[in-house]
């Protein structure tokens, strides 16, 4: 009988890179203005305005002008929030949300959903979207200035390791 061999490189370790909450809006003003307060208040983290990239007449949207906003998370907060929005979609993802590289996203609907989160009627509803970035120890030596290298194909993370990573991480269960 030959013994199962155990993964101990902690090199290989999945984990949770970033978190993007984007909130898009489609217009700049008092909407804009809600959507911003209603993700500094879910993230604790003050959100930057995205621009829009060109110009659509029928929906009167101007190159350059405001539209939407957005938080990157790290670590914990990262995490914790993860598990509030997986709470707010009933702990269920589809498969088809994981992309070649691992990385997954998920909508949702309405901002009340997230548990601890109360509307208010001066703000509004707003749904959003979360875009979850699963990496490796060792990913950013491709962003480095000095020193840059590519990372190897065996490095990289697949589709199916990040599923099991994150239904056995966080009890999701990939549909």
């Amino acid at each position: 009988m030959i013994p199962e061999i155990v993964e101990t490189n902690s090199m290989r370790a999945l984990r949770i890179g970033k978190v993007v909450v984007n909130m898009s809006v489609g217009a700049s003003g008092d909407p804009l203005d809600h959507a911003m307060t209603i993700l500094e208040q879910i993230t604790q983290q003050k959100p930057c305005q995205r621009v829009a990239k060109q110009t659509i007449r029928t929906w009167n949207i101007r190159r350059r002008e405001p539209i939407a906003c957005m938080v990157s998370l790290r670590g914990s907060k990262a995490e914790d929030f993860l598990n509030k929005a997986f709470l707010a979609i009933g702990r269920r993802l589809k498969s088809k949300s994981f992309d070649k590289s691992g990385n997954f996203a998920f909508g949702i609907r309405e901002h009340i959903d997230l548990p601890g989160v109360k509307y208010d009627p001066n703000l509004g509803i707003m749904g959003m979207d979360v875009l979850v970035t699963v990496v490796r120890p060792g990913y950013s030596i491709d962003k480095k200035k000095r020193g840059k290298s590519k990372i190897g194909h065996k490095h990289k993370v697949t589709p199916n390791e990040s599923r099991n990573y994150i239904s056995k991480t966080f009890g999701v269960e990939v549909v």
